[in-house]
């Protein structure tokens, strides 16, 4: 691809530009490719820079990948070899992606309840939606499962983090927490529990009976997903009364 001229979002039909069509139809009408051409501004060779968005969407998607999942873990080095980008359009979309992940963590929690797997993974994110490497967190949370405060407890490698039940309830009993949530990540982003997982899970919900400090929920994040085991598998049958 040369660089002999560049085609500008202006030169489209104005039914085709993507500004125009955010501003009149809303932005969720845009397609991805779209939303990048508005990033990138100008084309490339002879791509418009809505072609040159489609085009870096097939590009980041090569080997049946997810082309939003490699392009929110993307490098700038390794985004500045593909045609078209240079250190300005590689800023521009990578300043975009991080700002996005930061509106999505950054929803205040204050003084809420939190009374949902939506609310807790909101808690969690920031520490585990995005991590490379497996982490076990904690959700120390008051009799009315107000936030008290979050603790990462444990890191691992890319596939394995371990956290013992006495780790987690020492945590609770210092910090007076008298409910907890707990949660890790799946790097991959496949949040199906593992039989580890579960394991623990059984663990924890027969100390929590013990100690009188209910576990609410164990979440698994990764990559944008989440799964509540406690709303997916039927561990808290008879702890109902703790919670």
């Amino acid at each position: 691809m040369t660089n002999s001229y560049r085609l500008r979002i202006c030169d489209l039909p104005a039914t085709e530009r993507p500004r125009e069509r955010l501003l009149q139809q809303g932005v969720t009408a845009l397609g991805t490719g779209e939303l990048l051409a508005i990033l990138l501004g100008t084309g490339s060779g002879k791509l418009s820079a809505v072609g040159l968005g489609q085009y870096l969407l097939q590009e980041l998607g090569r080997h049946q990948q997810d082309a939003l999942a490699v392009l929110r873990e993307i490098k700038p080095a390794e985004l500045m070899t593909l045609p078209g980008i240079g250190p300005a359009k590689a800023t521009t979309i990578l300043a975009a992606i991080e700002l996005g992940k930061r509106v999505f963590l950054s929803r205040p929690l204050e003084r809420t309840p939190i009374d949902s797997p939506e609310l807790a993974v909101m808690a969690l994110a920031p520490d585990l939606m995005w991590a490379e490497t497996e982490r076990f967190a904690l959700l120390l949370l008051d009799v009315k499962h107000r936030l008290l405060g979050s603790r990462v407890l444990t890191i691992g490698t890319v596939t394995e983090t371990l956290a013992h039940p006495r780790e987690i309830f020492r945590e609770a009993i210092r910090l007076g927490a008298t409910r907890l949530i707990v949660g890790h990540n799946h790097p991959s982003g496949n949040v199906t529990p593992s039989t580890a997982d579960l394991e623990l899970t059984g663990q924890l919900l027969q100390c929590s009976k013990i100690l009188d400090i209910p576990v609410l929920d164990h979440l698994i994040l990764g990559q944008g997903n989440h799964c509540s085991l406690r709303s997916s598998t039927r561990l808290w049958e008879g702890y109902e009364s703790l919670c």
